[in-house]
């Protein structure tokens, strides 16, 4: 059974622990202490507001401890905000926060909540049918290093993309009733065990 952690100091965690309650020997673990990252076989952080997640892990000592363990191969997956948190470069905010995962990121990049929306794409790589994407003040992908593999593009915008242990999403797979990217990202883990 694997254990697959949701960052819950904010954000979006209760879509997530839904999603994955729905896939086979997986067991959706809260993530709120340096005991619970021990305790994970993955991790997600979701969507919420990135400086305020960053503040947080902080405050709970856990950033340093998070970024340990994702450097040493914990399967991290990072949705909206959680892409931030896992950027070495945020165009436009002077800080980084777990620094691990070599793309360039603009926060807010379509805009603010009125600029939300919601489309599918087709993605084989992830589902043999159209995968419904929700994208709240979502950021993007400017810039990846060679070794990052691109997986969705909007527009010639990178939405999703991936580089060894690490996912990283624009929009809101949990906020659907599509579960093909949480099927993806297990199946990843269960490939590299």
């Amino acid at each position: 059974m694997l254990k697959i952690g949701v960052l819950d100091i904010q954000g979006g965690v209760a879509e997530h622990i839904s999603m994955l309650e729905r896939l086979s020997d997986v067991e959706p673990v809260k993530v709120k202490t340096k005991d619970d990252i021990d305790r994970i076989d993955a991790l997600i952080i979701p969507g919420g507001e990135s400086t305020a997640i960053g503040k947080l892990l902080m405050d709970f000592n856990l950033l340093d401890p998070l970024m340990h363990k994702i450097q040493s191969g914990l399967p991290t997956w990072g949705t909206c905000a959680g892409m931030i948190l896992l950027a070495k470069k945020i165009s436009n905010h002077p800080k980084t926060f777990l620094n691990v995962m070599d793309i360039q990121v603009r926060r807010n990049a379509y805009g603010n909540q009125l600029d939300s929306f919601r489309t599918s794409l087709k993605l084989p790589a992830i589902s043999k049918h159209e995968i419904p994407m929700v994208f709240i003040r979502a950021p993007y992908v400017e810039n990846v290093e060679k070794d990052v593999k691109v997986l969705a593009k909007i527009d010639d915008i990178i939405i999703a993309c991936e580089q060894k242990n690490l996912l990283a999403t624009s929009f809101h797979p949990e906020l659907t009733d599509d579960i093909s990217f949480h099927t993806y990202f297990v199946e990843n883990i269960v490939k590299r065990q």
